[in-house]
């Protein structure tokens, strides 16, 4: 990931948005919404050691705890008879660097698209969030303050990276039903790109259930397949969700098949699968259930638990993952919250690894960490 200079690139930013917001000042019809979000976290974790010295920890700050920071554009514009334009850019960067954050080489935006809105639904085109990411945070998140927790996420480690390149979409909604399908061009890409995907959900009275599905065509023509289904249940101060994710793919061999399937599944805020299994298995699946219970109007409450498993043509590639987190947030207004959170990883099988802090596997096969950070919206 090549990293760019914060400052330089927001100070352009700032600049550009004045003077888009300035034109559009012009224009009553058109609106400007600058938004963002600023979290950093001290996170502990164990075991991230080398293979001669698993055991060590290591304290850091994070430049996102609980959400990724970011800073972003809503742009509207209604052109009349019910017809609207929308556009939005937003870019994510880490509190504790200022570096742009997760960013893809040459890439400053981590969403880029331009669509219209008509009240028989709204076509995006550009990058943005995929069907399976939209279902998952929209109909049963592990958090109904926050979808999930950006330090510790199992569960985005099955949304094929959570945007798309490249991406049309179109979404529908009528009455307490909506659905959105998505088709994005390969280009000739080293990684490919070229997807199919849609998902339908229903909400309604304190209840929402849906299913996702995703088709991924890699540059070789290898194809990755993901569902998800699930729910969740809000009464009073109790929220409840459960979910099912899975991952089916071609046998993959090339390098950069590898890589491609590495950016998706592997990483240690998404389980940290590592090891030769890693390279054997062709099928992933996650079950998931949660529970919140908002003890006051302030404090938020939550438990998860997580597991996974994958499985191969060999043996070789069977594994096991459980993961446990639990919660608390703090708001001390709409915009300002503080939380603290604890998580643990649990691995099972022969030939499965955690990774440690060079992203390099060490052996491990637990890990536990602790979080507590300051986030605020604007």
């Amino acid at each position: 990931m090549i990293k760019t200079s914060f400052p330089s690139l927001s100070t352009l930013g700032v600049l550009g948005a004045m003077t888009f917001a300035s034109h559009c000042a012009a224009a009553p019809a058109s609106a400007v919404q600058f938004y963002g979000i600023v979290d950093v976290a001290y996170r502990h974790t164990s075991n991230e050691g080398s293979a001669d010295n698993p055991g060590q920890s290591l304290k850091q700050m994070v430049g996102g705890g609980m959400s990724q920071s970011r800073w972003g554009l809503n742009i509207t514009e209604n052109l009349g008879g019910g017809v609207k334009v929308l556009a939005n850019v937003e870019s994510r960067f880490g509190t504790d660097t200022g570096a742009t954050y997760y960013g893809l080489p040459g890439a400053y935006f981590q969403q880029s698209w331009v669509g219209l809105q008509h009240r028989w639904g709204r076509l995006t085109l550009g990058r943005q969030y995929n069907v399976l990411f939209d279902l998952v945070t929209s109909t049963y998140p592990s958090y109904p303050y926050s979808p999930y927790m950006d330090a510790y996420k199992p569960e985005m480690g099955f949304a094929l990276g959570a945007r798309q390149d490249n991406l049309i979409k179109y979404t529908s909604e009528v009455g307490p039903l909506r659905g959105a399908v998505q088709y994005s061009f390969g280009e000739k890409s080293p990684l490919g790109g070229k997807t199919v995907g849609a998902y339908v959900r229903y909400a309604s009275n304190g209840w929402s259930a849906g299913t996702a599905y995703q088709h991924y065509v890699a540059a070789s023509g290898k194809k990755l397949r993901a569902w998800t289904l699930g729910g969740a249940y809000t009464a009073g101060a109790w929220y409840f969700n459960v979910g099912y994710g899975k991952n089916k793919v071609d046998l993959l061999t090339s390098p950069i098949d590898l890589a491609l399937l590495a950016a998706v599944w592997q990483g240690n805020t998404s389980g940290g699968f590592a090891g030769p299994a890693f390279l054997a298995a062709n099928q992933r699946e996650l079950y998931k259930a949660g529970i919140g219970y908002q003890m006051t109007p302030r404090l938020n409450l939550g438990a998860h638990y997580f597991h996974a498993q994958q499985s191969g043509r060999t043996p070789a590639a069977d594994a096991r993952a459980n993961f446990f987190t639990l919660a608390a947030d703090y708001a001390f207004t709409k915009r300002t919250d503080a939380y603290v959170a604890a998580d643990h990883t649990r691995l099972q099988g022969n030939n499965v690894s955690l990774t440690n802090t060079a992203g390099v596997e060490n052996g491990a096969k637990r890990r536990t960490g602790f979080t507590i950070g300051l986030r605020h919206r604007f």
